[in-house]
């Protein structure tokens, strides 16, 4: 039969790695399990991406090639064309050559690209006041009402350092993100905002984000603040593929000593995204989740992963816009099309899945090349002396069947040029070249042509010309039919001799 060995697959998943469903290390999560008979579980579910994309895979090559296109870009006294060089496959090698066959999808693939289909996203809240529904209004005054007669005429409480009774529009936001993770129920909003006051107070968290853990081999690696996404969200980035060296899980977690300071560090890094934000009506107040689930590991990570969701899910209501899973495996892929219908339409907006190899792609959609990591296809080095040209980056596409040649032109004698280049995914051949502008002269290879794999990082180099001319990246997709994203940046400086 056809169904029982991914179904297998699947029950294996659902009830063995509770971080894959969950995937509580991957940053805040206001929602409960599903299988939760809490009556709060689906007006928990808000810890997703507010937009989903659909990809197409592979891009197929037209019999008629496309003519050039050029594209100049000035900056300073120089320009810039990007221009695209369209061929035909070489097994098109007939413009009469019939399709190819179609093939029947299996099961799983079937099940994968379902679980890219997705609603429009919603729209975030705004936190003004004057957007809120009466009875909403309603719920937000009860709860101050409830809060002031706790704590008494005189009492005061604070949160990210806001006081929560002071009647300002900050305050205001605080109390509408618990009223919102419990659907405006003001005694469950109550119930969970007197909790995770005296959680901070116990765990001392309004000063953890200052502390010195120790835990330095974990930054920039496993959870960690990196840029911002087009709207000015705080991005934090997940990736907890070092797990899987067992050594690593011993250093971690090998007693509950270590489980504690880690702990403590996750929060900390939480803490440090939250600080980044406005908690202002109509600003930014949420981040990004960006999780990458490449040699993730399902099982080590079990006993610290229900204590990060529980952590998370009870102390920072609606604090994440979007949840962006890159490097998805294909059962992760399978068990949330399965799932998928019994998540409420505000969850599932919010879930981004993009699958191994479109990192970048997907990525792109929310956030600037400049801005992303190079590990995912970016241009962004967190502890690199690298930090590339000071420019925000253009931005293309390489379809396939085509070779881009990048043109710099302009460039002095004695001049220095200083470029960065990324393609996502790669997996094409790459150059590049100085041509003077004088006759006779000879053009010089800079770098020669050389295939890059599709986990290559950003290309970054510098050349000092000794005569005016301009410069030629070149990227060749002919081999491949596969549209890819792409990215540069140059900066010229003149020769301080001038």
């Amino acid at each position: 039969m056809f169904l029982p060995l991914p179904l297998i697959k699947c029950e294996l998943i659902l009830f063995c790695p509770f971080v894959i469903i969950n995937l509580p290390l991957c940053g805040v999560c206001s929602s409960r399990p599903l299988s939760s008979a809490s009556k709060h579980s689906q007006s928990q579910n808000h810890c997703f991406s507010s937009s989903l994309i659909l990809f197409s895979y592979f891009h197929l090559i037209k019999t008629n090639p496309l003519p050039p296109l050029t594209l100049f870009c000035y900056r300073d006294s120089f320009r810039a064309s990007l221009i695209h060089n369209s061929f035909q496959m070489e097994k098109a090698s007939s413009p009469e050559a019939s399709p190819k066959p179609h093939h029947k999808k299996s099961f799983v693939t079937t099940l994968m690209e379902a679980a890219t289909l997705r609603s429009p996203s919603f729209k975030e809240d705004t936190y003004f006041i004057s957007h809120l529904k009466s009875s909403e209004k309603k719920s937000l005054q009860e709860l101050k009402d409830k809060l002031t007669a706790s704590l008494g005429p005189d009492g005061q409480c604070t949160m990210w350092g806001i006081p929560l009774l002071s009647g300002d529009e900050k305050a205001d936001v605080i109390l509408l993100k618990f009223l919102r993770a419990r659907d405006f129920k003001v005694s469950d909003s109550f119930h969970m905002l007197e909790k995770c006051l005296a959680w901070r107070k116990e765990f001392k968290a309004d000063s953890v984000a200052e502390e010195e853990l120790g835990l330095e081999e974990l930054e920039g690696v496993v959870a960690y603040m990196h840029g911002y996404d087009r709207e000015g969200h705080p991005v934090c980035y997940n990736a907890y593929g070092v797990f899987r060296d067992k050594d690593m899980c011993e250093r971690m977690f090998g007693d509950e000593e270590k489980l504690s300071k880690f702990l403590r560090w996750r929060v900390q890094v939480m803490e440090r995204g939250i600080n980044l934000l406005h908690f202002k009506p109509g600003g930014i107040n949420s981040i990004i989740q960006v999780t990458d689930l490449k040699d993730m590991p399902k099982r080590d990570l079990r006993v610290v992963s229900n204590q990060i969701l529980s952590l998370f899910q009870d102390n920072y209501p609606e604090m994440v816009a979007r949840k962006i899973f890159i490097n998805v495996p294909w059962y992760f892929s399978v068990l949330y099309s399965m799932f998928s219908p019994f998540l409420t339409q505000r969850t599932k907006s919010k879930f981004v899945i993009s699958r191994q190899g479109y990192a970048a792609e997907t990525l792109y959609k929310f956030i600037r090349p400049e801005d992303v990591p190079v590990q995912y296809g970016g241009l962004s080095r967190t502890n690199d002396s690298q930090k590339g040209p000071p420019k925000p980056a253009s931005e293309f596409t390489v379809k396939g069947g085509e070779k881009v040649n990048i043109q710099i032109e302009g460039i002095e004698g004695g001049a220095t040029i200083t470029w960065d280049l990324v393609v996502g995914g790669w997996d094409l051949e790459y150059s590049a070249e100085f041509v003077p502008n004088a006759e006779g002269s000879y053009t010089i290879a800079v770098e020669k042509v050389r295939k890059l794999s599709p986990w290559e990082e950003a290309i970054h180099n510098s050349f000092t010309s000794r005569e005016a001319g301009k410069m030629i990246l070149s990227v060749d997709n002919t081999a491949s039919r596969r549209k890819k994203v792409a990215a540069y940046r140059y900066i010229v400086r003149k020769s301080c001799l001038d």
